[in-house]
């Protein structure tokens, strides 16, 4: 090839690299990046648009899920949080519209079952139990754990809350959508569910404790006994946490079935099972905590009995004892004129006075009872 030939294509290589560099090629600009969601990774545990009973896959972030609820009359968001700080359940109240006499208790580590209206949403606070298994009862035992769920109802949604470990609802929402005809029902659907969950836990708590309540009773009662008033105490004190956590819970219940208007008719019947078996349990610690003042009572019983049978033996020795110092005393007076003071054998004659009186103290104290 001859350097004509050469010479362009060696002229058009310099001028491409001089073109390069005076107009260097822009940089492709980098991807935004979605700022982090408020609640990502914090106290979502999930959320979910149900349509018709069936979940939507799509999983969208609530607020775009409760915009999608509030257009079809079929469906409705359920978001549950565990734990939120006030600032995160600030934002999901704003999103869902909620009252803020009804945000108030969502962050309290405490609360008291109950049942509250805020205009076109109800709020609803139910308490968590969950027995704790134990090798034997003594006075450190924990024999029940408690939280407490807080269930914010409205026409399209529904937010729980929950705070403690007692209570996780994964596995009601699991039942939940596998009865799509149920959860078709709306929001009230969730709310029942969650109750008769929590309900049958409480039953499963009192079978639980009836068993402690019914060992507690064979060991007071049993032929060697041992100390076990501090056992008792820590068993009614695990009681009246239980009872503070389900007895309260019948009046929001009874309520709740009497608003005729709050309730949908097609789950009032589900909600009178609940209610029904609630009072079952109450019931149950009624009869726990009786049991056990019972029990208590009768122990103390043998408290005092078993410290009047010490005292009576006590004295019974003591008796003994008062005979022998008597009669040691009579003959430490060193008088001059004293019977059997000149005797030979006066000396082993008070020792034989002195063990008969030993025997018959005995025999008769013995004869009474008192030893």
């Amino acid at each position: 090839m001859t350097d004509e030939h050469r010479r362009p294509g060696l002229m058009n290589r310099v001028s491409d690299r001089f073109a390069r560099m005076l107009n260097p090629p822009r940089k492709a600009p980098a991807p935004k990046v979605a700022p982090p969601h408020p609640m990502l990774n914090s106290s979502v545990v999930d959320c979910a648009l149900y349509v018709d009973g069936v979940r939507d896959r799509s999983g969208l972030p609530f607020p775009e899920a409760y915009a999608m609820a509030a257009r079809n009359p079929r469906a409705f968001v359920w978001l549950g949080l565990h734990e939120p700080t006030p600032e995160e359940f600030g934002w999901v109240a704003e999103v869902f519209g909620l009252h803020e006499l009804a945000v108030e208790d969502a962050t309290a580590r405490v609360n008291r079952p109950k049942m509250d209206r805020y205009g076109d949403h109800t709020r609803i606070v139910v308490r968590t139990a969950r027995y704790v298994e134990h090798a034997e009862l003594n006075e450190w035992s924990e024999v029940v754990e408690t939280g407490h769920i807080l269930v914010f109802l409205g026409a399209r949604f529904v937010v729980t809350v929950r705070h403690g470990a007692p209570g996780a609802l994964a596995e009601v929402r699991a039942d939940l959508e596998r009865r799509r005809a149920f959860l078709a029902l709306g929001p009230w659907s969730v709310a029942h569910a969650i109750m008769d969950r929590l309900v049958d836990t409480y039953m499963d708590v009192a079978d639980a404790v009836d068993d402690d309540v019914n060992k507690l009773e064979e060991a007071v009662f049993a032929r060697q006994r041992s100390e076990h008033i501090a056992h008792i105490y820590q068993l009614k004190r695990e009681i009246v946490e239980f009872r503070r956590a389900v007895v309260p819970l019948q009046r929001p219940m009874q309520r709740l079935l009497e608003d005729r208007a709050e309730l949908p008719a097609g789950l009032r019947r589900y909600f009178k099972s609940v209610s029904d078996h609630l009072n079952r349990v109450v019931e149950q610690i009624n009869s726990y905590d009786e049991l056990l003042n019972t029990v208590l009572q009768a122990r103390l019983a043998q408290l005092s009995v078993d410290q009047n049978n010490d005292m009576r033996k006590i004295a019974a020795y003591a008796a003994m004892a008062a005979a022998q110092t008597a009669i040691a005393g009579i003959y430490g007076m060193n008088f001059v004129h004293m019977p059997e003071l000149q005797w030979r054998y006066g000396y082993f004659g008070v020792l034989v006075v002195m063990a008969l009186s030993i025997f018959v103290i005995y025999r008769l104290f013995r004869r009474s009872g008192w030893l």
